[in-house]
């Protein structure tokens, strides 16, 4: 069962920093060299320094971001810029963000939560992890012997049974609060009551927890936490047992998964005809159209159709849209060359796509890395603009996301999906408060 601790947070005090927007960063894994420098220019203090320090001339083993990231937290909780909450706290975090010119708030809290290997617990993965990623964020927790970001976990919980208790605790309170650069305004209060914090507690004991992102902190967690073991044994109380995470219910009317789109570099230039030859008998297609800017058109069809066996190609040789349906012939020989794997896991459009249009009918393998996207505009700008990288995207292919369902079916299955199966947006903040490890 996962087991939900308070802790004493360090937060930013805001006499020191003025505003806490100018102090918060995404995840480290979406910050391109541009945003990083922004975040850099935007204060002193921006937790990026501590996430993502850039590299400088010079760096050795001793001298490098890891070290100066070292630095800057010890500075920083020297001089008072980060303090330590005198009590041990969960923190409700609301996300309030407009998405398809609806407003949604998402609501979660934040705790240490024990750490239990993928596999001896009701702890699951549903993504891949890498071990270069992995290395880096290993150094870096050694260096800073602080969670710097929390994961982010969902549960099924169809009453919203935790987050309501929470909810109560912290009605009429004001929160503290800040925007991103993206519009979503981020707001986190502070619970310390004891009981509230046992009610919560109780009601997590029993549910399974699944990570939606954080996949490679949550590993570098328990490999800190086992190499920390390997000195000495460790309390079992002690920190790093535990890892920082939002807990948010997948009932949460907040709770939304974005598709990501592929623009596929390498593949042949083929038009819409050889396409659809390629695929039959396979799927079932028809031109849906000419012109990249179709492409909103042609994502409310599939999204309208609900099948994650639909799919829309744009080919550029031809500057059609083709919309493509997976025949029982098709789902058939999904199944054989996915024989691997639960018939959840051959159901994902992401699966179907990768399996068995790019490498099995198209005999693609070893491709160059897909620019991937997450709005249907991204993907018309794109098609129009080329690839950043040179030349043209000979293949753009629209996809659905896998659902809640898909993530918590496959993962109890024991099974990782394929790359980029899911985007939960908004992305969490990090920088509204840290973890201590020691």
């Amino acid at each position: 069962m996962p087991e939900i601790q308070a802790f004493r947070g360090l937060r930013y005090d805001l006499g020191h920093v003025g505003a806490l927007s100018d102090v918060v960063a995404p995840p480290y894994d979406v910050i391109d060299p541009p945003l990083r420098d922004q975040l850099y220019k935007r204060h002193p203090a921006n937790v990026i320094r501590l996430i993502l320090n850039r590299e400088e001339p010079g760096d050795d083993e001793a001298e490098n971001r890891y070290s100066r990231a070292s630095r800057f937290l010890r500075n920083w909780r020297r001089e008072g810029v980060l303090q330590q909450d005198p009590d041990p706290a969960v923190y409700v975090y609301h996300q309030q963000f407009i998405h398809g010119g609806q407003q949604f708030n998402r609501r979660g809290f934040m705790a240490r939560v024990r750490l239990q290997r993928f596999g001896e617990g009701n702890i699951y993965p549903h993504e891949e992890t890498h071990a270069a990623a992995k290395a880096d964020r290993l150094k870096l927790t050694q260096a800073c012997r602080t969670n710097l970001s929390q994961i982010f976990g969902i549960y099924a919980d169809d009453d919203n049974a935790a987050q309501q208790v929470l909810e109560q605790a912290v009605a009429g309170q004001t929160p503290l609060e800040a925007t991103d650069h993206l519009g979503v305004v981020h707001r986190m209060w502070p619970v310390t009551d004891v009981k509230t914090i046992a009610e919560v507690s109780a009601i997590m004991g029993p549910k399974a927890l699944y990570i939606a992102d954080g996949h490679h902190r949550y590993e570098t967690a328990c490999n800190y936490r086992d190499l920390l073991a390997a000195e000495g044994p460790l309390d079992a109380m002690h920190p790093a047992n535990y890892v920082l995470t939002m807990c948010i219910s997948m009932n949460d009317p907040g709770m939304i998964v974005l598709p990501t789109h592929r623009l596929f570099r390498g593949l042949p230039r083929l038009s819409s005809a050889e396409l659809a030859e390629r695929l039959a008998p396979f799927f079932h297609t028809r031109v849906a159209g000419e012109g990249s800017d179709l492409a909103e058109l042609v994502w409310e069809t599939i999204a309208a159709a609900g099948d994650q066996g639909t799919l829309g190609f744009y080919t550029e040789a031809d500057g059609r849209w083709l919309l493509a349906t997976i025949t029982k012939i098709g789902r058939e020989r999904m199944a054989e060359l996915a024989s691997d794997h639960s018939a959840e896991w051959q159901g994902l459009g992401v699966a179907i796509l990768q399996r068995l249009v790019i490498e099995n009918l198209l005999e693609a393998r070893d491709l160059p890395k897909p620019h991937y996207v997450h709005q249907v505009s991204e993907v018309i700008e794109c098609l129009e603009q080329g690839d950043p990288d040179g030349g043209q995207f000979p293949l753009a292919v629209l996809v659905k996301p896998a659902t809640l369902d898909h993530i918590q079916a496959i993962s109890e299955n024991g099974e990782r999906m394929p790359p980029k199966s899911t985007y939960f947006y908004p992305k969490l903040l990090s920088g509204l408060v840290l973890n201590p490890l020691e």
